[in-house]
């Protein structure tokens, strides 16, 4: 995901939720962008662990299923959400961006594309005239 940054900002990688710990605790970043599952921690402890400091790192906590209720947790620590396969896309928009300070986002309408909306097609079938 790096590769996605490296062009528009100043990017430093941790291999661990310790050496991300550690950078956040030497200096400010302006976007953390970090995975959910980080072995016996996850990218919301990070969320956290930021908005207990009360600076102004915005989080961007990502995610490889579609899971609401993960979604809805990350949300709550104050972190915005996204899907990892959206990441390379969507990541250089977040850099430099005004970044609001909560995530408002329904957790289901992220992508439409997976939600039945309806029509009249699906009218009509339900109408029995196809």
């Amino acid at each position: 995901m790096s590769a996605a940054a490296t062009h528009h900002a100043e990017v430093d990688i941790a291999g661990s939720f310790g050496d991300a710990r550690a950078y956040l605790d030497a200096a400010p970043y302006d976007l953390l962008v970090t995975y959910l599952r980080l072995g016996e921690y996850n990218g919301i402890h990070l969320a956290y662990m930021v908005r207990l400091a009360g600076g102004s790192t915005h989080v961007l906590v990502h995610a490889d299923a579609r899971d609401v209720g993960s979604a809805r947790d990350i949300q709550r620590s104050g972190a915005l959400y996204e899907q990892t396969e959206r990441l390379p896309v969507v990541l250089p928009a977040y850099i430099g961006a005004t970044l609001p300070s909560v995530d408002r986002r329904e957790p289901l309408r992220f992508d439409r594309r997976h939600v039945a909306r309806g029509g009249r097609r699906a009218w009509d079938r339900r109408l029995g005239n196809t």
